[in-house]
């Protein structure tokens, strides 16, 4: 059982590894959260349905609030124009 759990969290993360949105995120964490809570809930209660089900609901918002924590920004707009500023660094002057 612990294994298939591994097996099934690990195979989840790599699917959703490409997930950039907080909106994407917070449900892939919320998934990998509520699937290791469960796990840890069933482990910790000897299998009752309660332990499990308090797992998962604990797991699944502790995760999505992770989640879409952890977002990383959006990338830049792309550059128009290059140009240098004040102190000569360069910058992008126009955006697309």
């Amino acid at each position: 059982m612990k294994r298939m759990l591994v097996v099934a969290a690990a195979a989840l993360a790599c699917a959703l590894a490409g997930c950039y949105s907080p909106t994407e995120r917070a449900i892939g964490g919320g998934a990998i959260g509520g699937l290791g809570g469960a796990g840890i809930g069933a482990a910790l209660s000897n299998g009752s349905t309660t332990g499990t089900l308090a797992g998962a609901a604990i797991g699944a918002a502790s995760g999505a609030a992770i989640g879409a924590a952890t977002a990383p920004p959006p990338p830049p707009p792309p550059c128009a124009q290059w140009g240098w500023d004040d102190y000569g660094n360069w910058v992008c002057v126009g955006y697309y």
